[in-house]
């Protein structure tokens, strides 16, 4: 974990989410403890080399830090806070995208052993040692750009390989897996995203999902830690978070644009979630320079 340590700080220039040359792959630094910070997280596998951090879906709350890795299954609204990190030895953690088809092809390959499947759509898990060497050989690549476009797909591939190996494999089989329960869910998430910003209702999404619509409800509340209704608030304040930081867009514009009709009720929510109104949340962060980092 030492030299993925070294790796990761010596490709992070400062503080913050770096999207690096080989493509679905990230470096993140933080040299300091951070506040709750709300992100949607995609599925990927989330290794820190250095530091501490601590994850929370609804009220639940995962720690983990370099003994230990995050595996994200479907779309999830996390808060992330940096718990560990200093200017001498700062948070670094490593994030590489997962991808359904190339899980999918691995199964066929080498079927994993039965069982294990989690019904939360995020785990904790002991980073191995080969998973380690494996992250490890990734981001060395960044060194070698010209070995990257060949190499970087075989060491993507042993690293999918080595969660479907682990103690978390029932989870990341499922991403893989078109028919079972966590891709019903996903096309639930999936359909709440692309509609997040006018009503909808529980029959609909259930359509979409090819679910009943109690059994997509006891589902999605199983695999996200909320309803959908709940997921679909989390999405319109963050996207109305991003409006306003991003776009430059006021509070009632950035409420009315990803579906709020009342203004005291956008104002409300927003604070619930963020702990400030929006027009001072925002003027807050832009004074930062803050930005949402990725988990």
């Amino acid at each position: 974990m030492d030299h993925l340590a070294s790796l990761i700080a010596r490709h992070t220039p400062g503080d913050g989410m770096f999207d690096t040359a080989i493509p679905g792959m990230a470096l993140i630094r933080q040299a300091r403890p951070t506040e709750r910070i709300p992100a949607l997280h995609q599925p990927a596998v989330c290794i820190i080399a250095q530091g501490a951090k601590v994850v929370m879906l609804g009220e639940e709350t995962y720690r983990y830090d370099a003994a230990s890795h995050l595996v994200v299954s479907v779309d999830l609204p996390l808060t992330g806070q940096v718990t560990e990190a200093s200017p001498e030895r700062p948070y670094l953690c490593l994030r590489i995208d997962l991808e359904p088809a190339l899980l999918m092809a691995l199964m066929t390959e080498r079927p994993p052993a039965p069982g294990g499947e989690g019904s939360r759509g995020v785990h904790l898990s002991l980073t191995t040692p080969e998973l380690a060497d494996a992250a490890a050989r990734m981001v060395q690549l960044l060194d070698n750009p010209d070995h990257a476009a060949v190499l970087a797909p075989l060491i993507r591939r042993e690293i999918h390989y080595w969660l479907l190996t682990g103690d978390q494999a029932g989870v990341v089989r499922q991403i893989g897996a078109p028919d079972s329960r966590l891709s019903h869910v996903g096309r639930a998430i999936a359909w709440i995203r692309d509609n997040y910003d006018r009503p909808f209702s529980i029959e609909a999404v259930a359509r979409e999902a090819a679910m009943s619509p109690s059994a997509l409800h006891q589902h999605f509340k199983a695999v996200t830690a909320m309803s959908p209704l709940q997921y679909q608030k989390q999405i319109r304040l963050q996207e109305a978070r991003r409006l306003m930081l991003s776009e430059a867009c006021d509070a009632q514009g950035a409420g009315f644009q990803v579906g709020y009709d009342s203004p005291s009720q956008f104002s409300r929510e927003y604070a619930r979630l963020f702990g400030t109104p929006p027009a001072r949340d925002a003027a807050r962060l832009r004074a930062e320079g803050t930005l949402a980092t990725a988990v």
